[in-house]
Formats: structure tokens, sequence, C-alpha cells
């Protein structure tokens, strides 16, 4: 709407000033080498603006003559570059589905097309990977590297090779000057502190960790930050205890239900005399995270403690977690020390019906040490044997009894969890503890009787044996029949077809089936 509001006013100028030009005659005269030019204003004015057209136009294609060879130069050079572009975008496809030919065809055509553009550099170095070529894909990651503009790009390429020639050394050097580079990538960072917990160089760890803080959430980095500090207090626990103190309590302000920092921490302070601070840290991971080495430095708290004191100890932690399969377990551990057999038996009452390896063997103790009956004692480790398995330090598939702050499979920082070794794939309960039966109904606990003096133990190992016998579930008919494959039988034999069982109810009993074969 401006644009046609300016064309009518500059229009209704023009006109009023040739208007005002034809009310005003005149006449101009021109003198020049004995002529005389004569005209009017009019004819003068519209001479001189074609004179100036004419110049223009005289001017205009001068110029495109002066300047054809650098437009054709731009157009081809403009040609080449889209031409480059396609060859390009080819390229990138076929890496994508995995055309390794048409991948390095492409990369030809982009380096010869486009030979300084930064995706014909990846192309390239794509291409060679795809084509098993590592030299090549190097070297390009070499030349990417040398450029301002892709230089993280060619340091992460030369990363990913030292890591597939398991060149450990030359992989750190890349991801440390890549990790120099601000804003440093996440990947030179993570990089760099996996190296250096891999190396056990905790206090390099902490100083990559605060390196790429900013780029962490403040959850994931107060939890790793305090990892690696327990791992450095843990690895000073004998040469630095000042020191190791010192971490230890850093770490637990960061993560209060990290067990290893909060045990740490706590024996620490008990050495200082500092009881009350320290029970309150093991109080509070207690009701954070049940664990035995919480209960081991609780108990411990004051040298020279007896057996008795310790028990009330631990009664006391127990009492803030009094559900927990843990707390059942340093209560019998710490009534056994304590010679308080019925206490210990308490304490394991709701477990024995389906022990776990920890309560079977506590079992199997308290029978050896309080009746000396080891008989008994051999049925609860044999029970300990098939139990479900108790929780231990685990990542990536690795067990140990201590926690470490590093996977050693993978490398993962924070990867060592308190929990039931294969849990992940369904383990739930112990295979051959609980009785499985038709329609289902709860198992009973098998009772042992005890061994008169003088007898032999089979006698009770008979006897549970033959409740597991009557317990034993009867075998289920199969739903669809198997039918066996013939293995050649020969040319004389025939083969009868497989019969296919009436459907019929299952039997009551022993005796009905047997009956059943005579009808």
């Amino acid at each position: 709407m401006i644009r046609v509001v300016l064309f009518l006013v500059a229009a209704g100028l023009i006109a009023l000033g040739v208007a005002w030009f034809a009310d005003r005659p005149g006449e101009v005269a021109i003198t020049w080498i004995g002529y005389r030019i004569e005209t009017s204003i009019m004819v003068a004015a519209i001479a001189v603006m074609l004179a100036v057209i004419f110049v223009t136009v005289l001017w205009s294609i001068f110029r495109a003559i002066a300047r054809s060879p650098d437009q054709v130069s731009l157009f081809l050079r403009h040609r080449r570059a889209i031409k480059g572009y396609l060859a390009i975008t080819r390229g990138l496809i076929a890496v994508g589905a995995g055309d390794a030919r048409a991948a390095q065809k492409s990369a030809a055509d982009a380096v010869r097309l486009s030979p300084g553009d930064p995706l014909a550099l990846l192309l390239s170095a794509q291409s060679a990977q795809m084509a098993g070529d590592r030299v090549a894909a190097e070297r390009t990651f070499r030349a990417m590297a040398g450029r301002s503009d892709t230089k993280l790009l060619g340091l992460r390429g030369l990363y990913m090779e030292a890591q597939r020639r398991d060149d450990a050394n030359a992989a750190r050097l890349f991801a440390e000057e890549a990790a120099k580079i601000a804003p440093a990538p996440a990947w030179a960072g993570q990089a760099v502190l996996d190296d250096r917990c891999a190396a056990a160089d905790w206090a390099g760890a902490l100083a990559a960790l605060d390196a790429m803080r900013s780029a962490l959430d403040k959850s994931v980095y107060r939890r790793q930050r305090a990892v690696l500090l327990t791992a450095g207090a843990l690895a000073l626990e004998d040469s630095d205890r000042d020191r190791s103190r010192a971490l230890a309590l850093e770490a637990v302000k960061l993560a209060p239900d990290l067990v290893p920092a909060a045990a740490l921490a706590g024996r620490r302070l008990a050495e200082s005399g500092e009881l009350r601070k320290a029970g309150k840290i093991l109080e509070a991971v207690w009701k954070a995270s049940p664990h035995p080495d919480i209960v081991e430095t609780y108990a411990n708290l004051r040298f020279g403690d007896s057996a008795r004191d310790r028990q009330a100890r631990v009664k006391k932690l127990a009492d803030k977690m009094p559900h927990h399969i843990e707390s059942a377990l340093a209560l019998a551990r710490a009534a056994l020390d304590a010679r308080n057999f019925a206490a210990a038996r308490a304490a394991l009452a709701s477990y024995v019906s389906s022990p776990s390896r920890r309560v079977a063997t506590l079992m199997a103790e308290i029978e050896e040490i309080e009746h000396g009956d080891e008989g008994r004692a051999r049925e609860w480790l044999a029970r300990a044997m098939r139990a479900a398995p108790d929780p231990a330090w685990t990542a990536d598939g690795v067990v140990t009894e201590r926690w470490l702050a590093v996977s050693p499979v993978t490398g993962r920082l924070d990867a060592f969890q308190w929990k039931v070794p294969l849990a992940e794939i369904g383990f739930a309960r112990p295979a051959l503890e609980a009785a499985a039966s038709s329609p289902p109904r709860p198992a009973a606990p098998i009772e042992i009787p005890a061994v008169p003096a003088g007898e032999s133990a089979r006698a009770p190992r008979r006897g549970k044996i033959a409740a597991k016998a009557a317990q034993k579930p009867k075998p289920a008919e199969a739903v669809i029949p198997l039918v066996h494959a013939p293995d050649d039988p020969g040319p004389d034999s025939v083969l009868e077809p497989d019969p296919i069982p009436e459907p019929s109810a299952p039997p009551a009993d022993t005796w009905q089936r047997i009956r059943q074969l005579f009808r």
C-alpha cells in the first residue's frame, strides 16, 4: 500500500513539472563551431533525457563486456558447487544406507568438485571407514583436525580410530586436546574422566569432572563427585587418615545414601572420638540404604565393648527399619555373638520358611553353636547352597564383596549397586526350595525332627526326603502331544502314528490312574 501511494505521488509530481514547463514556454540557443541551434525548453529537456539514457545504456554494455570473464567464472563455480553439494548429498545417503561403493564414488566426486568443503572431508572419512581403509580415514581426520572449523570433528574421528585399534594412549591424547577447546564437548570430558578413573587417578578424575560440570545435571554431578571422593578416601585410608576422613565427610554431604562413604566416615569419626556425629551419619544412611557394612561400623563404634553392648546398639539401629531383612540379619548376628540364641532365632523366624543364603548359613551356625548338632547344621548348609542369593555389589555381571567406584568391564563410574545378582532376568525365589502344586497353594515349611543322642543323622534326612516326596507335584499332562520324528527306521519298518490321547479329566490320585489302565 505504501509503495502504491509513493508511486502515485511521484507520478503527480512529474506531471506537475511537465505542466509547469508547458505553461512557461521559452527558447534555448546553442552556438558551437559556427553552428547555432535554437529550440524550445521542452524539446531541450527531452533531448537531455534521451542523451542521458543513451549514455547509460552505452556504459552498461561496456561494463557487461568488461565483467564478462568474472561472471562466467562465477557461473562455473556456482555450477561446480551445486554438483559438489549433490555429490555430498548422495554420498551421505549412501553412507546411511550402507552402500559402500556408492559412498566411495560420491566421496571422490565431492572431493574433486568441492575439495575444501568440510562435508566433503567428512564424507571421505566415513566412506573410508565403511570400506575398512583405516589409514585413509585417519589421514582425512588429521586434515580436519588441522582446520579451525573442523578441528573438533577431526579430533573426535581420531579418538574413535585410536579406540578401534586399542591405542589407549593416543585416544587419551586426542581427548585431552579436545577437552582444552572452550566450550569443551561432552564426549571429550567424559573420555578424560574415564581415563583418569581407569588409572585410579582420583584427583585427576575430580578435575575432569569439574571441567565438565556445566554439561551435567546437578544431581548427576553431585553423585559422581561423591563417588570419586569416596574412591580417593578409600585409597588414602591406610596412608593419610586425616585426608581420607575429610574426603569421606565431603562425600557424605554430597550423597547421604552412599554406603561406602558413610561407613568410612563412621570409622574415621569413631577413631577420633566423635561418636555422636558418626552415629547420626550411619543412622541416616541406614534409613536410606540398609547394608551390612553400616551394621558392622555402627556395632563397633566403641572399641572394647562387650558382645551384649554391641547387641543393644545393633537393636537400636535395627528398630529404625524393623521390617527389613538386613535388620533381622543384623539382630541375629549380634545375638549369636552374644550367645543369645533365643533372640537370634526370633530375629530370623519370619525368614526361615524361604531362607536366603545368609539366613540359612546363620541358622546352621545357631544349630551348631547352641546344640552342637552337626546334622541339622549340615541340613541348613545344604539349604543355603540352593537358596536364593543375597544382595551383593553388582555391576555389568561382576559380583564383588567390596564396593568399587568403576566397573572393571565397561569402565563406567558409579556402576556397582547393592542388589541381588541376576535380578534383572527374573530370578525371584529359589528354584528348589518352594514346593509347587496345581492348584497353587502356599507351601508349608518342612519340619526337621531333632536327632536323638546316639542315633545317626540319616533319620532326619530320610524324613525330609519323605516330606519332599509327599509334597512333590504330580506331572501335568501335555496340552499338545509330542510327535517324535522317525530316524529312518528302514525299509521293513512300518511307522505307526502316535496315538492322540482323548481329553479327559486328570486322575484324582494314583489308584484312579491304575484303575483306568484296566478299563
